[in-house]
């Protein structure tokens, strides 16, 4: 393959426009500026994600842990940190309301809470699911299973989930769950680092540059990185910005724009990248891409927002947490711990699935049809129904849970090979059977 492919060169095209703009400092409408900035995003995300693919068939498995792990979610952290920075400033100009007094629009340092929540429901809601479907129609499977390594990410993403419960129970995210969440992140990437290196399947872009000689892939990965990078740092800002311009001018509520739309937009190359490997039938390696890009935005994303927004406030009081998002935290983490017990035999059916789709999309109907002054009741309905949901599956399962902790945070990776046994309480024998290869993978970039 001697051309680069088109889908790459696309990719870096999309990224001119925003760059130009920013550059020059062209004043154009915000809602423009919006799918100017966002697109230069997604193009500088789609680059991200291929080189460090491609960076795998040079560095070690500790390494590609330890950076890829990084640099794959590096779009939304850039966009969360926008938010959360300017939250700081506000509670440093303003106090702990971050609004002038009288302001009835909505806090910023609600906003970084907002684009974190929303990224991590996608992430559950939309992107597990649509891996399920594609399985689905492919090849006709009613579900997607595991290999016994995948158990790693998922123990560390029940502690994590499980430490999440608490947030919206506190007035402030501190410096404190900093220190808890980054101590869960490090954990991972130190038991992940202990997986055998294993040789990538590369494909599209990732393959062309993959496929160069030593000299010329080692240079085009680490400019493609360079690249991408300086692009999402110079749109997050004016993206961020456009947004909440947007909602202002459209008389859109910019919550609902940093909760969902902005974070499709840092989503969608990681999205449709899992799409493309269910589609090819790589089903094992998409949700578990999935799973493990999970852990990495509930521990570090989670954990850093304090230390942006202490920075930028100049305090150590911590992020605010308003009421409205704790019902957005309870439900985060509800609807976290509901997939954790779905998965816990290492198996995601076709049904499971539809419920996690379900529940997803009934918030927006329950937003849609009450009430303006019981807005926000539906969360904690919502949350309730989760939470019943999860026990009653840990419950169904309650077998497989501790070989799951076992595997994930004990068992030695040349041990994670062959079957897993769980018996479930409708008498049957969950039996796991995984190829060696997908056994041994491990996904820890999202």
């Amino acid at each position: 393959m001697r051309r680069p492919p088109l889908s790459g060169l696309l990719a870096l095209a999309a990224t001119v426009p925003g760059v130009v703009v920013a550059l020059a400092g062209a004043e154009v409408p915000a809602p423009v500026a919006a799918l100017v900035f966002g697109g230069a995003i997604v193009g500088a995300a789609f680059v991200l994600a291929w080189a460090a693919e491609a960076a795998q068939v040079d560095v070690s498995a500790g390494l590609a842990v330890a950076v890829l792990a990084l640099i794959a979610v590096l779009p939304e952290y850039s966009v969360d940190f926008v938010f959360a920075w300017r939250g700081g400033e506000a509670a440093r100009q303003w106090g702990a309301d971050c609004q002038p007094p009288g302001g009835d629009g909505t806090p910023a340092c609600s906003l970084a809470l907002a684009n974190m929540t929303g990224a991590n429901r996608i992430l559950v809601g939309i992107g597990w699911v649509v891996v399920v479907l594609i399985a689905w129609r492919r090849s006709k499977e009613r579900g997607i299973t595991l290999g016994r390594a995948d158990a790693v990410p998922l123990a560390f993403l029940t502690i994590a989930s499980l430490y999440c419960l608490i947030l919206p129970f506190k007035r402030t995210l501190t410096l404190w769950d900093t220190v808890v969440l980054v101590a869960v992140f490090v954990a991972y990437s130190w038991r992940v680092s202990r997986a055998p290196a294993g040789e990538p399947e590369l494909i599209g872009p990732s393959a062309w540059v993959g496929n160069l000689a030593k000299v010329p892939r080692r240079t085009t990965v680490i400019a493609l990185f360079l690249v991408s990078a300086a692009v999402i740092l110079l749109a997050a800002e004016p993206f961020a910005q456009s947004l909440v311009d947007t909602g202002r001018q459209l008389g859109i509520s910019q919550f609902l724009l940093v909760q969902w739309v902005a974070p499709l937009a840092s989503e969608a190359p990681e999205l449709l990248v899992a799409g493309l490997y269910a589609y090819r039938l790589h089903t094992t390696e998409a949700l578990g891409a999935l799973v493990s890009s999970k852990v990495n935005q509930w521990t570090l994303l989670v954990g850093t927002l304090p230390v942006v927004f202490a920075a930028s406030s100049r305090g150590w009081s911590g992020l605010p947490i308003e009421p409205a998002q704790r019902g957005e935290l309870l439900l985060t983490a509800a609807q976290s711990l509901l997939a954790i017990a779905l998965l816990l035999g290492l198996t995601l059916s076709l049904r499971a699935a539809l419920v996690l789709l379900g529940l997803f999309l009934v918030q927006f109907v329950l937003a849609a049809v009450l009430p303006r002054e019981h807005h926000g009741r539906e969360l904690v309905a919502l949350s309730v129904v989760y939470l019943a949901l999860a026990v009653v599956a840990v419950v169904r399962k309650r077998a497989c849970l501790v070989p799951m902790l076992r595997d994930g945070l004990l068992t030695r990776y040349s041990d994670l090979g062959g079957e897993m046994h769980c018996t479930t309480t409708g008498g049957g024998r969950l039996r796991l059977r995984t190829r060696l290869r997908a056994a041994m993978s491990v996904h820890p970039n999202g």
